[in-house]
């Protein structure tokens, strides 16, 4: 059957009359070469998504071609990650470090010391706290967040690197 020359995969009915006439063929195709295990179906829809959003560079002549090619190469990707997720889970695991036991011991204690004492913060100065030093956010940006100036989340970093100070030995954060 000729196709006319002015047809375009965008126009719905085209792209609605290769989806109905190739979609069960892609499915058949993928599911004989590499069986179920790698979600054909699922890939005949990854494939035609592709055909829609390049609609406007291929002819319908070459839709059939374009979406073996493209189902294809998604099947064969997927195989080959498959394989590297399988060489990284067959390497054992390192369970050996450099650290001696004290030293993890009191990095443990040293955590726990520093959780006790961002609960004796207050909740101003802990929320400014951790949203400067664990988020990285910078002060104006909290200031925004807290509804506040930046001058009052200033204080707030400063007067809880105060009292951390004095609550934790060897405390220096930059």
């Amino acid at each position: 059957m000729a196709e006319p020359v002015n047809e375009n995969i965008c126009a719905e009915s085209v792209f609605e009359r290769i989806y109905t006439q190739q979609s069960k063929n892609l499915h058949d195709f993928l599911y004989y070469k590499f069986g179920g295990r790698f979600s054909p179906a699922d890939k005949v829809q990854e494939a035609f998504i592709k055909l829609w959003d390049n609609c406007k560079t291929i002819s319908p002549a070459k839709a059939r071609s374009y979406l073996f090619t493209v189902a294809n190469n998604l099947m064969l990707n997927e195989a080959k990650h498959e394989k590297v997720v399988l060489k990284y889970r067959s390497q054992p695991v390192k369970s050996v470090t450099n650290e001696n036991p004290e030293f993890i011991m009191q990095g443990e204690e040293y955590y726990k010391q520093y959780q006790q004492a961002l609960s004796n913060l207050t909740e101003e100065q802990r929320v400014a706290f951790l949203l400067n030093k664990v988020e990285g956010k910078k002060q104006q940006e909290i200031a925004d967040i807290l509804g506040v100036t930046r001058k009052v989340v200033e204080y707030r970093i400063y007067s809880a690197f105060k009292i951390l100070k004095q609550e934790l030995k060897n405390f220096h954060i930059k």
